[in-house]
């Protein structure tokens, strides 16, 4: 990592909330999307029948 030479890139708290706040929507979102496609019983429901009982 280079060394910051006296680099003044603050951001007030405000500011750092409202890019949380965006972060937290996004991955909220995609939290839902994937519950909602890799749903349990779905899963199961399109998992193949059993090989037999010799495989």
């Amino acid at each position: 990592m280079i060394p910051s030479e006296n680099k003044t890139d603050t951001i007030s708290r405000k500011q750092a909330l409202a890019k949380l706040s965006t972060i937290a929507k996004y991955v909220g979102m995609t939290a839902a999307g994937t519950f909602l496609i890799l749903q349990p019983k779905r899963a199961q429901a399109q998992s193949p029948d059993s090989p037999g009982e010799n495989f």
